[in-house]
This record gives structure tokens, C-alpha cells and sequence, in this order.
């Protein structure tokens, strides 16, 4: 039995495995919050890592967004390294252990599954290689220790719905980690973001986790659609991420705790909150708002206030 993720010790949480993770975050019933970042922006901390401001402000869970996994860089996580122009990557393996010892959180990253025969909506954004899900990277991604990998499109790059499936069978063989899979907007492509019969085709491909656009960030999908996912992905023993991923996470506090509330009635298991402010984060007090309103203030301020040396 796994101590719920909202409630869990630093020592509790890096020492669990995919499926003890996937339960702590069911057992936080709607409560986990995970914040992305920017790797390659000079950090909002200047000379210490997003990663440590997000965890800082309530995250329970961090994800890594532009990390050429092939070529590891995390600006602020070393000294002098605060700039592109002073990082190197790092080929040792410790990178991410290091950003785990210090935010005490479980990490994970962005991989793309690019697909060359999209129906584009605009032009393709070409991307490195070490940002793309292929069995080298999913191999990789071990390798450094990530705990978890979210299969997903950035704007413009070309990610289909189809190339998703195919890449969570890879992950699933590639990567012992949580898989989470789904797109938070087109990513330029044009076809249906999610619906039930996307939804099953994840789970069927072994996705751990089903990665939704929040109700309120692109248009169409109502709460209603999202509840029926909700669903869909709960008898499967899935569990379901909303994301705020339309750059509506430096809006205002107010947007961020509708959208809280709206998909949190809806079922979703964690919240998502992206990139899209100074620095490569989310302004802090959106993260923190986010936390009080999914979980109220006592346990915002116990995640917190907790020591990572628990």
C-alpha cells in the first residue's frame, strides 16, 4: 500500500515504481498538481532551476519541456549554467537524479511522436531529434532515470494522434516509467484532438495516463465530453491528466481556478499547468493557485513547507 502523492515524503515518492506512482496519484483523488517547464530558458530563478520554483509553489510532479534527451542540458542545475551560452549537455547519467536530490518530485519529460504524413494546419516546426519519441530515446529516458514521459506535441511540430499509439507501444517496451499520452492542442495538425474512440485506442496501446485538453483551453470540448472520457479511462484503470497547455497558464488567477473547479468535477486525477510565462513556467502565483483550489490550503502549504530531506 503507497502513501497518497499529496501527503508523501520525498524518500516515499523516489523510491516508487510506475505502478506504485500511478496509485499514490489515484489514491490523491483529483488533487496532484504537475507544472511544466522550459529546460532551455533562462530560468525566472536566475541561478537555480524552474523546477525548484514550480516545487516551491505546490507541483507534486515536474515536466521537462524542449530536453533534447540526447543532448541534456537543465538551465540553473549547475553552477555557471544558467544561460545556453555556458550550459553543456551532460552524457554522464546523473542530470536528472541531480534535479530529483534537489526538487525531492518525481521528473518527467516531453517526447514528440512526429508524424511526416500530418495533414498540416500550418507550417512544420522542425525539431531535434532528442526532442522526438523513436526507441532510442524512449531507451535514453531510461537510462537517465526520468519517472514518467509524456508523449505529446508542442505547436506546429507535426504530432498525430496515430503516431501517439504507435509510440506508447514503444514506450511500454522502452521505458519502465509512467507513460502519459494525449495532446493538450493540434500541434498544427488537423484532425480531432481526443474523443472516446482516441481515448480507447491509448489505453489499448498500454498509455498509463491520458493527457486531455483542460475544459476552457481549446475550444469545443465541453465538460460533459470530458466526464465521458473521465469514465472511459477510469473502468480501464487509466488514470486522466488535464492540461493548461494554450498559454491561458499566465492569465489570470481567477481563469486558473475556474478551469481548477470545472475539471475537477469532471474526474480528472492530475492537473496540469504549462510553460507559457517569463522564464519557461507558469507565473508562480498560478501554480500556487491552482494547488489551493484542487486541495485548499492545507495541503498546498504541506507540500510546500515539507522538507525534501523527509
Amino acid at each position: 500500500m503507497v502513501k497518497r502523492l499529496i501527503s508523501a515524503n520525498t524518500s516515499d515518492i523516489l523510491a516508487m515504481n510506475a505502478e506504485d506512482l500511478k496509485e499514490s496519484i489515484k489514491a490523491s483523488e483529483g488533487r496532484v498538481v504537475l507544472s511544466e517547464n522550459v529546460v532551455t530558458s533562462q530560468p525566472l530563478g536566475e541561478d537555480i532551476t524552474n523546477a525548484e520554483v514550480a516545487a516551491a509553489f505546490g507541483a507534486d510532479l515536474i515536466l521537462l519541456n524542449n530536453m533534447d534527451v540526447m543532448n541534456p542540458v537543465v538551465m540553473g542545475l549547475y553552477d555557471g549554467e544558467e544561460t545556453m551560452a555556458t550550459a553543456k549537455p551532460r552524457h554522464d547519467g546523473h542530470i536528472i537524479k541531480d534535479l530529483q536530490h534537489l526538487v525531492g518530485r518525481p521528473i518527467g519529460v516531453n517526447l514528440e511522436p512526429i508524424d511526416v504524413d500530418a495533414d498540416m494546419l500550418e507550417e512544420r516546426l522542425e525539431i531535434v531529434t532528442g526532442r522526438t519519441a523513436t526507441p532510442e530515446t524512449l531507451a535514453e529516458v531510461e537510462r537517465l532515470g526520468y519517472n514518467f514521459v509524456v508523449l505529446t506535441g508542442n505547436p506546429g511540430t507535426g504530432v498525430t494522434n496515430e503516431q501517439i499509439v504507435k509510440n506508447i507501444k514503444i514506450a511500454k517496451q522502452k521505458f519502465s516509467g509512467l507513460v502519459i499520452a494525449g495532446k493538450m492542442h493540434a500541434a498544427g495538425v488537423n484532425e480531432p484532438l481526443i474523443n472516446p474512440s482516441i481515448v480507447k485506442e491509448f489505453i489499448n496501446a498500454g498509455a498509463d495516463v491520458i493527457l486531455v485538453p483542460a475544459v476552457g483551453t481549446v475550444p469545443g470540448l465541453t465538460d460533459d465530453e470530458l466526464t465521458e472520457i473521465v469514465k472511459i479511462a477510469h473502468e480501464a484503470n487509466a488514470l486522466v491528466m488535464s492540461t493548461i497547455g494554450t498559454s491561458q497558464e499566465s492569465g489570470t488567477t481567477s481563469y486558473i481556478e475556474n478551469i481548477a473547479i470545472r475539471n475537477k468535477i469532471c474526474g480528472v486525477d492530475i492537473q496540469h499547468i504549462g510553460d507559457a510565462g517569463y522564464g519557461g513556467m507558469a507565473p508562480v502565483e498560478n501554480v500556487f493557485t491552482l494547488s489551493k483550489a484542487i486541495r485548499g490550503q492545507r495541503h498546498t502549504v504541506s507540500r510546500m513547507a515539507r522538507s525534501i530531506n523527509r
